[in-house]
């Protein structure tokens, strides 16, 4: 069995606008784990809370291993 991976980090929200979060999560998070986290964190407030961003895409973090970048919107 693999063994899962250690990290040395907590999810974060990196960038909180009115409409959308940013947040930097472990990699292998699914929407749903990121969604959640996010709301959360930071409650949306609409009737479908926040939604991740799929045409954005999700970027590696430049600062640290096994974690992505993820937008989501309103």
């Amino acid at each position: 069995m693999a063994k899962p991976i250690a990290y040395d980090y907590e999810p974060e929200i990196t960038i909180n606008k009115f409409l959308s979060l940013q947040v930097c999560v472990p990699q292998d998070w699914t929407n749903h784990d990121v969604k959640m986290f996010a709301e959360k964190e930071n409650p949306c407030g609409t009737t479908h809370g926040w939604i991740v961003d799929e045409s954005l895409g999700r970027v590696p973090c430049a600062d640290r291993d096994g974690f992505v970048h993820v937008v989501l919107q309103a």
